[in-house]
């Protein structure tokens, strides 16, 4: 049997890739597993480096149908999912660069008389066997986050991609392949829910990378085997607070980019707005004339800014969480209306209730909610009044207000004049709370699979 790819954007029929079933996973599990504990079977890291840096290299040469493949099944639209190649292929120069840093320490002796004449070091070795469930809206980068990490740090992986946006994977992993990767080091797993909670339970899985949703993300790491790592990427209802001092010109760009970025099909998309009194009219003015700008449309005309969601359903949910805020007071700034069964038109809510699912849950769609405050501590209330704790914003030209929100507001990045949805590769992400588990980050996830070994030698 396969697993049949649509376009998000008009359903039409891309590709297949094979589904895995039971009997098939176990096998590769098994594979995987008899590859690491055989350490015979240990690639030296200067192979690994060589593979990486051809991985890279083929990678580069098949740039443009990449990007086109990455389109027509996720959606986004070129001049992001261009962006998203160019990470992807940084991520990869990344872990190369990474690797070199990626060590122990010596450990103090002779402190106490028990402990005299002893030398001892710790230095880290690859955890095991690792499953990646990855997300279907960064196809390329997300998979390059998670598998790449693995192969440069000697971990086998099992990664199960989105099943909307399961070929950017196999063409990776191919990559791979092409580049030396013997087969057992690296297996593309497209499985159902039941097969995938087989697998990350296993006892034999020493590490689970997770990016997806949290009711699915925190079920699993409770059934995790004993001793069994995880690291978990959800979402959130990312805030940004606008105070009277602003450079409005600068912030309206950014504050559009970060709302309705992969038409706001973004972890850290910027969700929540609170705008100052003495400056919400101009604010709202500035941010509707920017939105009403954007293009939505195909992802493959290089003049679209938003493109579909991902299924006719999610443009319906979005819909029906509109429509009730709308019927609870919320005013309405422009969109606010499908244009299509996989396209729902940018819209700005102008002060929806604080209840309402718009408020208090990860959207998820093009929507982007204004709140209008007048004294800063009601601001910061109520931009930590979710269960959520991922990447937050601040605008302001005053150095200490800036810092004061930096340790008041409940977030684990806070960006100063920027959005919340930015991120370098490098940089350590990750939520707290509902948003997840563990920082992630090229560098950070590498760390997460080794662990220090500690040595003591007796002279």
């Amino acid at each position: 049997m396969s697993q049949k790819v649509f376009s998000p954007f008009d359903e039409t029929y891309i590709d297949e890739v094979p589904i895995t079933k039971e009997a098939f996973a176990a096998k590769a599990l098994l594979l995987a597993y008899e590859t690491f504990k055989d350490r015979t079977e240990w690639l030296p890291l200067y192979e690994r480096i060589a593979i990486l840096e051809k991985t890279y290299t083929i990678l580069q040469n098949k740039k443009e149908s990449l990007i086109k493949t990455a389109i027509l099944e996720g959606g986004k639209p070129r001049v992001d999912s261009v962006v998203e190649m160019d990470r992807a292929l940084q991520g990869i120069k990344i872990a190369l660069s990474a690797v070199s840093h990626l060590t122990g320490e010596e450990i103090p002796m002779g402190l106490t008389k028990s402990s005299a004449n002893r030398i001892a070091y710790t230095y880290r070795e690859p955890v095991g066997l690792v499953f990646a469930i990855s997300a279907f809206n960064h196809p390329l980068n997300l998979i390059i986050h998670q598998v790449i990490p693995a192969v440069i740090t000697g971990c086998p992986i099992l990664v199960k991609p989105a099943s909307k946006t399961p070929l950017s994977c196999f063409n990776i992993v191919n990559a791979l392949y092409e580049a030396g990767l013997p087969r057992q080091w690296c297996q593309p797993l497209v499985c159902d829910h039941a097969v995938t909670e087989k697998i990350a339970t296993d006892p034999r899985i020493s590490f689970l990378s997770f990016i997806g949703s949290a009711k699915l993300g925190w079920h699993l790491r409770a059934k995790l085997a004993p001793g069994a790592h995880a690291a978990l990427e959800h979402g959130g209802a990312a805030p940004a607070i606008v105070e009277p001092d602003a450079n409005l010109d600068q912030a309206i760009p950014l504050l559009t980019k970060g709302g309705f970025y992969h038409a706001g099909q973004v972890c850290v998309s910027t969700q929540r707005i609170f705008v100052h009194e003495s400056i919400l009219s101009e604010f709202c003015q500035k941010l509707l004339a920017q939105t009403q700008q954007l293009i939505t449309g195909d992802p493959l005309d290089p003049a679209t800014d938003v493109g579909p969601l991902i299924s006719p359903s999610e443009v319906n949910r979005v819909e029906e969480w509109v429509l009730e805020a709308i019927a609870q007071g919320a005013q309405v700034l422009c969109g606010a209306k499908k244009l299509s069964l996989t396209c729902y038109a940018p819209t700005i809510l102008l002060n929806p209730p604080l209840n309402a699912l718009v408020s208090r849950e990860e959207i998820f769609g093009p929507v982007v909610c204004i709140y209008s405050y007048s004294d800063r501590e009601q601001a910061i209330t109520l931009a930590n009044n979710t269960p959520f704790a991922f990447q937050a914003a601040v605008f302001t030209q005053n150095l200490n207000i800036a810092q004061e929100l930096v340790r008041k507001l409940q977030a684990t990045t806070v960006m100063i004049n920027d959005h919340t949805a930015f991120r370098a590769d490098w940089m350590p992400f990750g939520g707290r709370k509902h948003s997840g588990l563990g920082v992630g980050g090229i560098p950070y996830t590498m760390r997460d699979m080794t662990f220090e070994k500690l040595w003591i030698a007796k002279f």
